[in-house]
């Protein structure tokens, strides 16, 4: 019987250790797959309801899994299957990606990538895909503002039904000293829009003009948009610019001073490295940007290279990491500084980033800067803002002239009327003591103003700017008196102030689009009577 006992206790003891084993086993093959599984992903910004840039271009997929892997992704609609795209992990960056075929707009669609490794097979998926355009909106504050901050706020908020294939993602404020591969953090994942998250505070989550400039574009294309916000309020371009930008305009670190127009990061490269960077493996259709105030006392006289320089650097880097899917020479959109109370009368430091935002032209597109885009906004401010002058609350007007630009420039609209009236040659008029302008497009004077036009009057070797007031105008032309210059006429402005005019009020726009001719600065070639200057651009 003993002999038996110890057995039987022996038979038990092996039994009991196999079990543990077995349980064992089962824990580290659990534990295996869920450390394997945590490694096989999409990259941060692909969820379901995201838009995927359309036809022509592929839209990039991409994520990260396990070294040497093969994975597969599948395009399916309704269960059929559209499409499958095979590629293997980079050995170094355990990145995956693969470029789809182009796609007609439309869906729902799902993605769904499978990871295989020897006996290892793991999958993810995405559901609610659409494919249309993907617009990129960069800035600061004045983009970072939501719909409940803006005017007529309750009326936006509940226009959301009729946009449901407007989707939007915006990205964490985040900040980094080198380049990163993914998003440390997404603050609003791809939505549908809804009151919630386009009204989500103030200065959070959702763009204002992002959102209603993207809704402007469903109305006319009647396709999905997709909309990613990535916006800080209160910082600088460098901050946006990686190092190879900022070298190129000589941009140095040395003698940095943060002054107050600065509340965000201000550090060189930070927030490309973090909020940008990560997204440039993705198809873009174009970028719309609001930014600017934060230089007015940082490198303002290098705003004319370091925004051209900006632009060439990011269409650069977006083309080449979406392996060419998104065009070089991306349509870039911008809002030129709006009018910005300021308490002294002959501050131009926004007149002169608003110059700058041209590389000195005055408009756009131009040699320096093809292919762009400009909403004029400095007849937009706004004396009782909350949110102090330098935030107005008018974003409809500025989001339908940027949709305006896009449509004429990133969609060919070639007849599409997109910017106000410019001067394109000047004439001083012997004898009168006037000053000719003939202007590239019909104008309208919205009412005569003393004040707006400048002359710099030049005497025994000194210029100062005296006004040049509105006399007779045509259709195309505009007279100026200068008789109070007792010397000779060297140059001519306009609009040249922080606060150039009230609301919507400027005196001269187009007649029929009600787009403000822009401010510029144009120097007078030839001072003799009656002869033709260069042209004001």
């Amino acid at each position: 019987m003993v002999a038996l006992g110890v057995a039987l206790g022996l038979l038990l003891l092996f039994a009991l250790r196999a079990h543990v084993r077995a349980d064992s086993s089962r824990d580290e093959s659990s534990r295996l797959l869920n450390f394997l599984g945590a490694d096989f992903r999409f990259a941060s910004y692909v969820g379901d309801y995201m838009v995927l840039q359309k036809e022509p271009a592929g839209a990039v997929i991409w994520g990260f899994g396990l070294s040497e892997a093969t994975v597969t992704v599948t395009l399916c609609r309704e269960e059929e299957t559209i499409m499958k795209k095979v590629t293997q992990v980079q050995a170094r960056s355990n990145k995956w990606m693969v470029v789809l075929d182009p796609m007609k707009p439309g869906g729902p669609y799902e993605v769904m990538a499978q990871l295989t490794l020897g006996k290892t097979n793991l999958t993810v998926a995405v559901h609610g895909v659409l494919f249309g355009d993907v617009w990129l909106c960069g800035g600061q504050s004045n983009m970072q503002m939501t719909v409940s901050q803006i005017l007529n706020a309750t009326q936006e908020l509940a226009n959301t039904e009729a946009y449901q294939s407007v989707r939007i993602l915006s990205v964490s404020l985040n900040q980094a000293e080198r380049e990163l591969e993914d998003l440390a953090e997404v603050d609003l994942p791809w939505s549908k829009p809804t009151a919630e998250n386009l009204g989500h505070g103030n200065f959070e989550y959702m763009s204002a003009v992002c959102w209603l400039f993207g809704r402007h574009l469903y109305d006319t294309l009647q396709y999905p948009i997709g909309l990613v916000a990535s916006l800080w309020g209160g910082t600088p371009i460098e901050a946006w610019s990686s190092e190879r930008a900022l070298k190129a305009c000589g941009v140095t670190k040395e003698g940095f001073t943060r002054p107050v127009t600065i509340s965000g990061p201000s550090e060189h490269s930070v927030l490309w490295n973090a909020m940008i960077h990560p997204l440039t493996n993705m198809t873009l259709k174009g970028v719309i940007w609001y930014q600017g105030e934060a230089n007015i006392d940082i490198n303002r006289n290098l705003y004319n290279c370091t925004f051209p320089a900006l632009i060439e650097d990011w269409r650069q880097t977006f083309h080449f990491g979406s392996h060419g899917q998104t065009e070089r020479l991306l349509p870039f959109g911008f809002v030129q500084l709006s009018a910005v109370l300021s308490e002294e009368e002959s501050d131009d430091r926004f007149s002169q980033i608003r110059w700058h935002q041209t590389a000195d032209l005055g408009y756009v597109p131009n040699p320096r800067m093809p292919n762009t885009f400009m909403a004029v906004a400095m007849d937009l401010g706004d004396r009782d803002s909350p949110f102090g002058s330098i935030h107005p609350r008018d974003k409809q007007t500025v989001a339908y002239r940027l949709h305006l630009g896009a449509r004429a420039v990133a969609y060919g609209e070639k007849t599409l009327t997109f910017q106000g009236p410019l001067p394109e040659k000047m004439e001083l008029v012997a004898g009168q003591g006037l000053l000719s302008l003939v202007y590239s497009q019909q104008i309208e004077v919205q009412r005569q103003d003393d004040k707006i036009f400048e002359i710099s009057c030049c005497d025994d070797h000194q210029c100062k700017w005296l006004p040049a007031p509105m006399n007779t105008s045509s259709a195309q032309t505009l007279a100026l008196d200068i008789r109070s210059c007792p010397g000779a006429v060297a140059a001519l402005r306009y609009a040249w102030a922080s606060w150039p005019c009230e609301y919507k009020q400027c005196p001269l726009y187009h007649p029929r689009s009600t787009l403000p001719g822009p401010p510029f600065v144009a120097f007078i070639a030839d001072q003799m009577p009656g002869h033709q200057s260069k042209d004001a651009k």
